[in-house]
């Protein structure tokens, strides 16, 4: 039974382990840029040796990626979840508010993304986010709407985006500023179903 209990400890240890390395190489790859990191540095600011670091992971984009695994996860379930549903008003409005949540909890990574856009397209996660993203689109377009409302759509995601971006230096609750971004998004999406439809 002991030993059951030191693997566990082990486990939990080594998880907390890769968890502070990629919250340390994020704010790196946040403060100085992906490019100018090294996995030195990232070692020394955790304040272990580069053979601890190495053990988990062996190269700056393999923690990127496994960052970006991580926190996508929820969006990845959400699109499980909206493939599985009827093409109802309801859904696209609770894919929004779902998928609003989950980019509240990957802001930091968002923020990379968007401040390193031209790393991020050399790498892998770029494709792996443009993947998330078809996969969303396709859930939330009519595709027999017209360009208009199938734009609306698309823009309902962005507008969760930008906000989340550009809203960061705006003074106010988090929260108020992310339901303030969620009210246009649905507004959005909510306006290109109806008149998608028809209304007939």
């Amino acid at each position: 039974m002991g030993g059951t209990m030191d693997g566990t400890k082990q486990q939990r240890r080594r998880g907390n382990t890769r968890q502070r390395i990629q919250d340390v190489a994020l704010e790196l790859f946040a403060e100085q840029g992906y490019e100018k990191t090294s996995l030195r540095e990232i070692s020394e600011r955790l304040e272990v040796t580069k053979a601890a670091l190495y053990y988990h992971f062996k190269t700056k984009e393999e923690i990127l990626v496994s960052i970006f695994e991580d926190l996508v996860r929820p969006i990845e379930d959400l699109i499980e979840w909206g493939r599985r549903q009827p093409h109802t008003l309801e859904t696209k409005q609770e894919i929004i508010r779902r998928y609003s949540e989950a980019l509240a909890g990957a802001a930091p990574l968002f923020r990379f993304m968007q401040e390193n856009q031209a790393t991020v397209r050399e790498l892998r996660i770029g494709s792996m986010f443009k993947d998330r993203m078809m996969g969303l689109r396709y859930i939330l377009v009519d595709p027999d709407a017209d360009l208009v409302d199938q734009v609306r759509s698309i823009s309902a995601l962005f507008t969760l985006h930008a906000g989340m971006i550009f809203l960061h230096d705006v003074e106010g609750d988090p929260e108020d500023k992310r339901k303030a971004v969620l009210e246009v998004a649905t507004d959005l999406v909510t306006r290109a179903h109806h008149q998608g439809a028809g209304d007939s």
